[in-house]
């Protein structure tokens, strides 16, 4: 069985280690342990009676919801069959620009999505120097991800894609005057693999640089409101701006596929008319309606996740071999001594532990591994099988 390129792909696990899927403890699959909601749960079996119906197929309930949730007019807002579908969508729109600068090490559907409309793509490395915070290196004053000039190119192509590298700093990008106007950005924030969160007032400069600027939020929840730095506040000041979300990794709901765009109402009934009709269930629908308004669920899962991640990196950070990097998400990025894919071979096999390995991004290679924050006696359960190992 080919080794899998995401996370949570239990049946390749579970072949590996000789075991049945369910017993292997995941933390390949950066999803909340606490889930699904109970309220999520009565409100797919409260419409299983309607499964003999099609979806409404403008999602009013749920757009409504999700207008409440977010205090926006529900034309601002796109459910899809998770951020896969939207992310596609979106590629399609980032290919008819110049090029899309892209923030490495970048999630690998951007990839996907980017490749299955031939855009062309400028890769802008993420500093992963921990002690600096995973600043740019070389920057100490702000906290905004490393861009650069395509003059600085080396010319590394990605596979399927029409790429350079590029190295200089994101500001001097700016501050020489480079055409961006016809351009897209592309990034997530929380960023996945670092867990790096980026300020808004970071980001917003960008919006008037960029043709296009998309801001994937798929972790933005498990920040709390206090902290959170999401763009969804001013999203209706920028038409040149889109923000994902997902409901899945969140609620504990990645079986259902739902995400959702926000951006100009204009762009949403573009993408409508690109897409296949009811990419949203009825039992999905229904489970994010109710998960929305679960705010005892919210409330658990902010008070639950500072002290878990703080247990999982203090109990990495000891381990000699490992270095953990600052998270504000749900995982932790972690830089090894020694070869990571040995490491989720040997986890599996000896202790049915599944660790998400980065072959799958290119700049982190066979010496980073990411792992999902769980509750305490399945971190430390991961811990111990790690000093074995």
């Amino acid at each position: 069985m080919r080794q899998p390129a995401h996370g949570g792909n239990l049946a390749w696990a579970a072949a590996l280690a000789g075991c049945p899927p369910d017993a292997i403890l995941d933390f390949s699959a950066s999803i909340s342990p606490l889930g699904p909601p109970n309220s999520a749960i009565a409100a797919i079996k409260s419409q299983i009676g309607n499964l003999k119906h099609y979806p409404d197929p403008n999602y009013s309930e749920l757009r409504l919801a999700l207008s409440h949730f977010h205090q926006l007019p529900f034309e601002w807002i796109l459910p899809g069959n998770g951020s896969a579908e939207l992310l596609t969508l979106i590629g399609r729109e980032l290919a008819q620009l110049a090029a899309t600068i892209l923030i490495t090490p970048a999630f690998g559907d951007y990839y996907r999505t980017l490749a299955a409309y031939n855009a062309n793509v400028l890769e802008c490395p993420l500093s992963l120097v921990s002690q600096c915070h995973l600043l740019p290196r070389g920057d100490a004053k702000g906290d905004s991800a490393a861009l650069a000039s395509p003059r600085a190119s080396g010319g590394f192509p990605h596979e399927q894609l029409r790429t350079r590298r590029v190295t200089a700093h994101w500001s001097l990008f700016l501050d020489k005057g480079q055409r961006t106007k016809d351009k897209g950005l592309l990034l997530n924030n929380p960023h996945n693999p670092t867990g790096k969160l980026f300020t808004r007032d970071s980001i917003l400069p960008y919006l008037e640089q960029f043709a296009l600027v998309v801001v994937d939020e798929a972790f933005m929840d498990f920040v709390p409101p206090n902290e959170e730095q999401s763009l969804i506040p001013v999203v209706q000041e920028y038409p040149n701006l889109v923000v994902l979300r997902s409901l899945t990794k969140f609620y504990s709901l990645p079986g259902l596929r739902l995400g959702y765009a926000i951006a100009h109402p204009d762009c949403l009934v573009k993408w409508q008319l690109w897409r296949d009709p009811w990419p949203v269930n009825t039992l999905a629908a229904a489970a994010a309606i109710a998960a929305l308004q679960d705010t005892e669920f919210q409330q658990q899962t902010w008070a639950w996740l500072p002290p878990a991640r703080n247990q999982l990196f203090q109990g990495l950070a000891e381990i000699p071999k490992f270095q953990p990097q600052a998270s504000a998400a749900n995982f932790l990025l972690v830089e090894s001594q020694e070869s990571t894919s040995q490491l989720q071979q040997q986890l599996l096999k000896y202790h049915q532990i599944l660790i998400r390995d980065c072959l799958s991004f290119k700049e982190l290679g066979d010496r980073f591994f990411r792992v999902a924050v769980r509750e305490e006696s399945d971190n430390q359960r991961l811990l111990t099988a790690l000093k074995e190992s």
